[in-house]
């Protein structure tokens, strides 16, 4: 037999649930997590009350706005611990009308949350209080989290609100995400204004520190980015008609994307293109003015490198598949134009082919800078071919000047390497471009 107190006031209780909803509501935390931490806080405030090996059950109803908390303790004959004993003579105090409790009953008396702090003790609700508000903030920290965690990949529109030396500050939907100075097109901070609308896809989300605080990076230099704007701005592409086979981009200069159609009647350059460029002008325009070649794919590899390697005209080229190479032979007049400006427009067709491809101009005997890879060491090697150098008679015609430039090259290892390069074309060095070196 048991008795439960009636109270008078559940103002408070009431307020405590509603404070909760409204929390749920406009946090867009789960109600049944919220309930969750409600209990666990309460339940710290009865074991620091009534010690932990006090019996009680705490039941929450969001729905209704009432909380009900029961302490259970057993009647004895003499009491040893009153947090979980009660006596005969005491229970019978409280028993309702016709009702007698017996030794070994249980005794279940109702703890109100009226007048909490008189009931509970200041100093034991303002901890209570410290602890509900640090759980809801690592439960709003968790909410983040997985909300963007999940939305890698995707492309958001958010405001900016802070510029800084390093970073942009950009807030969505009440939420701050960091787009760094490394995922930023190259220039275009200086274009961007407070307030201002932008757009970018979320990269990654992790946590910042001790804190946990999400650090939710965004992005503008991704390949998915791109990607993902292809999606948007060409139905064919979010239908499934067109696919994009590849991208290979220099962010805010230029891009080569490889595309495919499944369908016969679809052309899907023209497609990207748009009638007067308008799809692909859009796109151009979001990314500051980047060039985006648009490569028809095949899986003929030298077809394919053929197109990547475009505007220039090739002659001939040679395919190892095995090796995953292609040397490709050009007419003089089109050498400038696979090279590219600093070596872009090759290096573009190379990793969007997923091939090494070497440039030999028409009618000469040349070598590929890529046999000297012994004497000019990896890192040098691939500053060279970033330079645009990718013969043995590019290197030798190239400016010393931009040479030195070269991180790994000094004085004395330009000069033995041009001493290894003419030996292989029985030339003899020029007296001249030794005396330039050595003047520089």
């Amino acid at each position: 037999m048991a008795k439960r107190r009636k109270q008078k006031h559940q103002i408070d209780k009431k307020v405590i649930i509603e404070a909760f909803a409204d929390m749920a509501k406009n946090k867009n935390i789960d109600k049944d997590l919220l309930q969750g931490v409600l209990e666990e806080t309460l339940s710290m405030i009865i074991r620091k009350k009534f010690g932990l090996d006090a019996s009680f059950e705490i039941i929450v109803n969001m729905d209704k706005g009432d909380i009900e908390i029961y302490l259970m303790r057993e009647i004895v004959e003499e009491v040893f611990d009153p947090n979980t004993e009660i006596s005969l003579e005491e229970a019978n105090k409280h028993a309702e009308e016709d009702e007698e409790f017996e030794m070994g009953d249980e005794f279940i008396e109702e703890i109100t949350l009226d007048n909490i702090a008189d009931n509970f003790g200041r100093r034991l609700v303002s901890l209570a209080s410290q602890n509900l508000n640090q759980r809801i903030k690592e439960i709003e920290k968790d909410q983040i989290f997985n909300e963007y965690n999940a939305k890698v990949g995707e492309i958001i529109v958010g405001e900016i609100y802070q510029i800084r030396r390093h970073d942009i500050l950009v807030m969505h939907e009440k939420t701050e995400l960091r787009l760094p100075r490394d995922q930023q097109i190259p220039n275009e901070q200086y274009k961007f204004k407070k307030a201002q609308s932008i757009k970018a896809i979320v990269n990654e989300v992790k946590r910042s520190g001790t804190s946990g605080q999400p650090d939710i990076i965004i992005s503008r230099t991704s390949e998915k980015f791109l990607e993902r704007l292809f999606e948007i701005e060409i139905p064919e592409i979010y239908d499934g008609i067109i696919q994009i086979k590849g991208i290979a981009r220099d962010p805010g200069e230029r891009s080569k994307v490889a595309v495919v159609s499944f369908d016969e009647r679809v052309d899907p350059v023209g497609a990207c293109v748009g009638m007067k460029g308008i799809r692909i002008h859009s796109i151009v325009r979001e990314l500051n003015n980047e060039n985006i070649d648009l490569v028809e794919y095949t899986d003929q590899a030298a077809v394919f490198i053929m197109r990547a390697i475009a505007p220039a005209k090739i002659k001939d080229i040679q395919v190892n598949e095995e090796l995953k190479t292609a040397v490709v032979t050009l007419p003089e007049d089109q050498v400038s134009l696979a090279i590219g400006r600093n070596g872009q427009n090759v290096r573009l067709a190379s990793r969007l082919t997923g091939y090494n491809i070497s440039l030999i101009k028409e009618g000469s005997e040349d070598i590929d800078i890529k046999e000297f890879d012994a004497e000019l060491g990896e890192t040098l090697l691939n500053e060279l071919i970033e330079l645009g150098v990718n013969t043995a008679k590019e290197f030798l015609n190239e400016d010393p000047i931009d040479l030195l430039n070269l991180e790994s090259m000094t004085k004395e290892l330009l000069l033995e390497l041009r001493g290894i390069m003419l030996a292989e074309f029985e030339e003899k060095e020029d007296d001249e471009i030794v005396e330039k070196i050595n003047s520089i």
